[in-house]
């Protein structure tokens, strides 16, 4: 497995993996090329120093793909905290613990950022997912709340 930056290259493959699944495919669209909405926020994170859009390649072939995100904070006595979101691997490629190593590469990077905690969000729909986060050490220590704007 190798795990490296995005590049614009990638954009497509990001959006169909973010798609493989029930609730992906009712928000994401992956007709033709990238629609303008995903190249801005692609570049907008590419920017940002404090982004990190990675793909997780087995050979040629994109088979995961998460974003990390390093937020200064006052708490934990100005300690950083990293948010993970989108976190996907291929439907054909789960099952053979991509997704554990996806998470342990994680969970470094952050500590190599200096992160005090990894923070993520998991819809509730997602009971899978939850439990494999749980099986991670992960806690729901907090109520997580949403507003759609």
């Amino acid at each position: 497995m190798e795990f490296r930056e995005a590049r614009r290259s990638d954009l497509a493959a990001i959006v169909a993996l973010l798609a493989d699944d029930e609730l992906g495919a009712g928000r994401e669209s992956t007709a033709g090329e990238p629609a303008d909405c995903y190249v801005r926020a692609f570049e907008e994170i590419a920017a940002d120093p404090n982004n990190e859009l990675i793909v997780v390649c087995s050979g040629d072939e994109i088979v995961g793909t998460l974003q990390l995100t390093f937020i200064p904070n006052l708490t934990f006595q100005g300690g950083r905290r990293a948010q993970i979101e989108g976190v996907r691997v291929k439907n054909a490629a789960r099952g053979r613990g991509i997704g554990r190593e996806m998470m342990a590469w994680a969970i470094a990077r952050a500590r190599e950022k200096g992160c005090r905690l990894l923070q993520l969000t998991s819809n509730k729909q997602r009971t899978d997912a939850i439990r494999f986060y749980q099986s991670l050490g992960f806690k729901a220590s907090h109520e997580g709340m949403k507003l759609y704007l």
